[in-house]
């Protein structure tokens, strides 16, 4: 049996805070007595992808349980029974309602704030408070981060990104405020450095340098702390610290030699500035090291909230990777071309490739009490338009993830009434998270909590 430790949730170095995952060591000795799922952080996070889908073959076939995947989501099969394909749900206030041309900006700044945002391209931006903000200003005081904003394309908060409306709109879904939406940060360096970086001043920039390239590791500067609260623990807790450990700096290395190879192929920049840091080459390292850097602040528990944008809405990323020239938001207007759909279907499918990279990896990471970390995440996948060339925005692609471990069920293909707002299920997320019903009675055009059952 593992030794009651005193509480405490930093290994500590130069210039290095390196939050602990839970473990039963550290839990509180009324969680040691009598371990449950409930003994686990509850966390939600929020991918979105742009330009809708191909939905003949992202839809199901059959509803309920025991549907067969369709194509598009087939890269989901071995977590299928942890995930949830919800039909029929709406953003209203993501269509026109008189505002004219401008449905890319309008769908992902409604996405998760269900409010219709005004029509100007100045900085009189107003949208509304986003689901996962809410749950940062509820839950966010247990953490060392309220909420995490992560994407994998820069874009910029002002000036006129789509007939008019502002390019903040198209660039964040999370909103601090209604005038407020807050920027993601897309380059893993910074990422990394915010989330390990203790900013000690004590911290040498030697020390720094070191840290930063793959001369040293992280880890370097906290194994004497990690060393003594090693030898106090079990042999179960050693293991996870050391499959923690390890998965900080499988992250680490990553980052380091995207910075190397960044630095190599831009040295020669004009007029002497410096060379790109840290975005990786590949759009699929770029997503997976972005979603790796989320599962990591999770299993500490430095957050419990994130978003991830795949892409800004409207994105006219092309997609050679898979052999895809054209730009994605050009597919997207496909006129009915069954070569130009069998493109974006083939573009689905790659997303959700990265998508079930994502949810494995959650998977497989154990908690304290025995269940996973996808367990006890709800995590929604998914975007604000449904085909891109009709800019609908009901009947949306939407999956939910996880959540076992808080009461809902997976393995489902839930059918609702076309134009139930997709906000009812963010009320219900909040729920799930132990966000107090009568604290957030509704969130922009929501009508109640939707039944997960």
């Amino acid at each position: 049996m593992s030794v009651k430790l005193d509480r405490r949730t930093l290994l500590r170095g130069a210039g290095v805070a390196l939050a602990l995952p839970a473990l039963e060591s550290l839990a509180p000795v009324a969680a040691l007595a009598k371990p449950t799922a409930a003994a686990a952080p509850k966390r939600v996070a929020f991918m979105f992808v742009p330009n809708g889908v191909n939905m003949k073959a992202w839809r199901p076939a059959a509803q309920g349980t025991g549907f067969a995947l369709s194509e598009t989501l087939e890269p989901l099969k071995n977590v299928k029974a942890a995930v949830n394909v919800l039909t029929g749900l709406t953003q209203q206030h993501a269509f026109a309602n008189g505002d004219g041309a401008g449905d890319h900006a309008r769908s992902a700044a409604a996405w998760l704030t269900g409010c219709q945002p005004r029509k100007t391209s100045g900085a009189n931006i107003k949208a509304g408070i986003s689901a996962d903000q809410i749950a940062a200003m509820r839950v966010g005081n247990k953490t060392r981060f309220p909420s995490i904003e992560l994407g994998c394309e820069r874009g910029g908060m002002a000036g006129d990104c789509d007939s008019g409306y502002s390019c903040a709109y198209s660039g964040t879904i999370a909103w601090r405020s209604e005038n407020t939406p807050v920027a993601k940060e897309v380059d893993p360096r910074l990422v990394f450095e915010r989330l390990f970086g203790a900013e000690d001043e004590g911290e040498t920039a030697e020390m720094k340098r070191l840290r930063q390239t793959a001369e040293g590791s992280i880890l370097d500067f906290v194994m004497a702390d990690a060393k003594s609260l090693r030898n106090q623990m079990g042999v179960s807790d050693r293991r996870k610290l050391d499959e923690y450990f390890d998965g900080v700096r499988e992250v680490e290395r990553r980052v380091q030699w995207t910075q190397k190879s960044a630095a190599q192929n831009g040295a020669a920049t004009p007029g002497g500035l410096k060379p790109p840091t840290g975005i990786p080459a590949d759009y699929g390292d770029h997503i997976r090291l972005m979603g790796d850097m989320m599962v990591l602040a999770f299993q500490s528990d430095m957050t419990r909230v994130a978003t991830l944008m795949f892409a800004n809405e409207g994105s006219n990323r092309a997609y050679r990777q898979i052999g895809i020239g054209e730009g994605h938001h050009e597919l997207s207007h496909h006129g009915g071309s069954e070569d130009k759909l069998s493109k974006i279907k083939k573009i689905n499918h790659y997303q959700m490739e990265q998508l079930a990279y994502i949810l494995e990896k959650m998977q497989s990471i154990k908690e304290a009490n025995g269940t996973s970390l996808l367990d006890n995440t709800l995590l929604v996948y998914g975007g604000g338009i449904s085909d891109g060339d009709a800019h609908n925005h009901n009947d949306l692609p939407i999956l939910l993830a996880g959540g076992s471990a808080m009461g809902v069920k997976g393995g489902r293909h839930m059918v609702y009434k076309d134009g139930t707002p997709m906000t009812n299920l963010f009320l219900t997320m909040l729920d799930r998270v132990g966000v107090p019903a009568d604290t957030v009675a509704s969130i922009g055009d929501s009508t109640g909590r939707l039944q997960l059952f």
